[in-house]
């Protein structure tokens, strides 16, 4: 299934695209990361993004904040901090045995570490606090509240993405350290950079993926109790 919108597409096609039932979209979802240095509309970026920010959020508070990243120096700067990282992160990777599935996710990944600059756009999902500098530490409970609040605009944002046909990935490695980030991207202190969200079109195709059967990952009442092991999907 290659359904992707061409990179000269008009804008105006992204609603029809926008159609895609929920499951179809939950189904065929992955993460892309090897995608054409082709631009994206703004127009389709900003639709995504009014998607993402019909998500929940603690309190309604509303704190998020989305830097669309363009300009090739700013995300040579985020590679940069990347790369440091996956030296460590993608060292320890070869170093284990893997699978051929997670070798060839590490192969992936390789390849966005060393194309990061030509990646058509990095959306930044960001968590406004209150105070101007955010309190440290938080308790656990502010922690789980505090991240509750973008995760699901990030959802929301890949879903609209594999809605439209473009590819996306979520990474955080080019945050692996939110000073730098936030230098990088001038943000203020009380505004954390969380994740990346890449966007371009995609070079292969989205389709079905393997998972594992739903009977083997979920537990009732306590952990060990499966009584639905083995039972065939619905």
């Amino acid at each position: 299934m290659d359904d992707a919108l061409a990179p000269t597409s008009d804008p105006s096609d992204v609603e029809a695209r926008l159609a895609m039932p929920l499951a179809e979209a939950m189904l065929t979802q992955r993460a892309v990361r090897r995608v054409e240095p082709g631009p994206v509309d703004d127009r389709i970026v900003l639709r995504c993004l009014e998607l993402a920010l019909e998500a929940p959020t603690a309190s309604n508070g509303q704190s998020w904040e989305f830097v669309v990243v363009k300009d090739r120096a700013v995300k040579a700067s985020l590679a940069a901090q990347y790369r440091r990282a996956w030296r460590l992160y993608g060292e320890l990777g070869r170093l284990v045995k893997t699978d051929e599935q997670t070798a060839k996710i590490l192969k992936s990944v390789h390849w966005q570490v060393e194309h990061f600059e030509e990646i058509p756009v990095l959306v930044v999902c960001c968590l406004r606090s209150r105070a101007r500098v955010p309190l440290v530490p938080k308790p656990p409970v502010v922690v789980s509240s505090h991240y509750g609040s973008v995760y699901p605009s990030v959802q929301n944002l890949l879903l609209a993405a594999r809605s439209v046909g473009l590819g996306g990935a979520l990474i955080t490695l080019p945050l692996w350290s939110n000073t730098v980030a936030r230098r990088i991207l001038k943000l203020p202190l009380n505004v954390e950079p969380c994740c990346i969200v890449t966007l371009g079109w995609p070079k292969g195709r989205y389709g079905r993926k393997a998972r594992k059967p739903i009977g083997t990952v979920v537990h009732l009442d306590r952990y060990d109790h499966q009584p639905w092991r083995g039972q065939a999907p619905a």
